[in-house]
């Protein structure tokens, strides 16, 4: 009998050898192509800590052969469990974030985005962007407000014209290969029953409506030079807000209408569509939706956030329909965390735990906001991964700014996620750290406590061009640890509330 723990052990992180043999794979065809992979070069290494090194070069690696009865190596890799292939890091180029951009001069602002996203920098390659306002903008809007206009007569992005595009533009000329995916808040006022974006459910009969509102929406950003890439339905589809921002709750039945009217205006352009957008913890609704033919035709892919429930619960809908792809695609800091500027561990440990459990992207949420968080017209306190002030223009790098580059340097686009467990056995696939918010909230507490700072926390991945990759977090003290691959094992000292990448061949 398959235990749980052997199922997360091996469900998101592809066959291993108990799977392997269940399937009828000689286990011995493993062994050979373990060995194929022992590290033929020292590890060159990278480090983010406390004491003020940022994505700093480390010292070299060697790597001897594992000794006859030697101690279990603290961390194994094990290329030959292959999982999900990596698409990216990024985060929300929000109305709030564009116009914050835009406020630097001309040269400061080419400097922050190629550092950002160039592929010889830090190579972030995901960006997500809210189809009219979300909570954090500078006031709400739509692409057709007013009274009601069913065929969408007035429907235009000129708003977007002033910064959020040009923003976009140069983010793609810094990396031409960027992911842009899109998700609304809300649809016009006028097409739900509160006639407002601030919350309510829209009215059934504006649904092909919509529809057609999503394609202009498509059609006229790539005629503006920005191809999106995918859509999702809603942002956090289960949730109204209280009215406080632009928000819209979608039943299953009026979602499932949305998809199978937006599908095939879709088709031409190759946008897709991902639902849920939203909370681990509403992983059944993802499950009963993806099981009906007629949504899944036009829906194969999961949005996530990190708010409520914990990682594995990605792992109920993986098991259940290998083939569907995962992103996730929400989560921050609040600005007034007293480690908002210092917190790379905790957000190193929380990756680990997304990635262990099948998503191939992670996108945070604002690129960047001022000192008090805004603009905003949400409720939320919410911290750009660059602080800009709002006066001086001084550019600050946020906590979660250095784990995210720090991983997007590491896992690049076409990397392949590879098992990597701890001496007791036990994979990263729950970061037990990771404390759930209220529905309402737009940040992630994920503190370490005690237990987990003395653990350290790792994501090993196969690099396309053939490399292995390794990212340990350490949230506590100095420490060495012993990593092990293919017969070969190496020691690193670990410094106090580190980062540190190792790159093999």
């Amino acid at each position: 009998m398959t235990t749980r723990r052997e199922v997360l052990k091996y469900a998101g992180l592809g066959v291993g050898a108990a799977a392997a043999s269940a399937l009828g794979v000689p286990v011995n065809a493993n062994v050979a192509a373990n060995q194929a992979q022992a590290p033929g070069k020292p590890a060159q290494t990278e480090v983010t800590d406390k004491s003020g090194k940022r994505l700093a070069p480390g010292t070299e690696i060697a790597w001897t052969k594992i000794a006859k009865k030697a101690p279990t190596a603290d961390i194994t890799v094990d290329p030959t469990k292959t999982a999900q292939s990596i698409l990216g890091f990024g985060a929300a180029f929000t109305d709030a974030a564009c116009f914050t951009l835009s406020r630097l001069s001309d040269n400061d602002r080419a400097n922050l985005l190629h550092t950002m996203f160039a592929q010889d920098r830090h190579a972030l390659s995901m960006g997500r962007i809210p189809i009219g306002a979300s909570d954090y903008s500078t006031a709400a809007y739509s692409y057709d407000d007013g009274a009601a206009d069913p065929e969408l007569k007035r429907f235009s992005v000129d708003h977007d014209r002033d910064y959020i595009l040009p923003t976009l533009r140069a983010a793609l000329s810094a990396n031409p290969d960027l992911f842009l995916f899109a998700s609304p808040w809300s649809p016009p006022g006028w097409m739900k029953y509160s006639n407002s974006m601030l919350g309510g459910n829209i009215r059934p009969e504006n649904i092909p409506t919509y529809a057609h509102y999503f394609q202009k929406f498509v059609e006229a950003y790539a005629a503006a030079g920005v191809s999106v890439r995918a859509v999702t339905t809603q942002n956090e589809i289960d949730a109204d807000q209280g009215g406080r921002m632009p928000a819209c709750p979608w039943p299953e039945e009026d979602e499932e209408h949305l998809v199978a009217t937006l599908g095939p205006l879709l088709e031409s352009s190759g946008t897709k569509i991902w639902t849920l957008d939203h909370n681990y913890n509403l992983f059944g609704r993802a499950l009963d939706q993806l099981s009906r033919p007629h949504f899944k035709k036009y829906v194969n892919t999961v949005a996530w956030h990190g708010y409520v429930g914990s990682p594995e619960m990605m792992l109920n809908v993986k098991q259940k329909f290998p083939d569907v792809e995962m992103h996730w695609t929400e989560g921050g800091d609040d600005y007034k965390f007293p480690d908002y500027l210092t917190n790379w561990s905790k957000w190193g440990a929380t990756f680990a735990g997304i990635l262990a459990n099948g998503p191939q992207s992670i996108t945070m949420w604002n690129f960047a906001l001022d000192e008090r968080g805004r603009p905003n017209i949400g409720p939320f306190d919410c911290g750009g991964l660059v602080q800009i002030h709002s006066q001086t223009k001084e550019i600050t790098q946020s906590g979660l700014y250095w784990a995210l580059a720090h991983h997007a340097r590491a896992f690049r686009r076409g990397a392949v996620i590879v098992a990597s467990h701890d001496a007791n056995g036990d994979l990263p696939a729950v970061n037990a750290a990771l404390i759930g918010q209220p529905p309402s909230s737009s940040t992630v507490t994920a503190t370490p406590n005690t237990a987990a700072t003395s653990r350290v926390y790792h994501t090993a991945a196969k690099s396309s061009d053939g490399s292995l990759v390794l990212v340990l977090t350490n949230p506590g003290d100095a420490k060495e640890v012993t990593v092990a691959c293919a017969g070969q094992i190496t020691k690193i000292a670990l410094t106090t509330d580190s980062l540190t990448t190792l790159r093999w061949t």
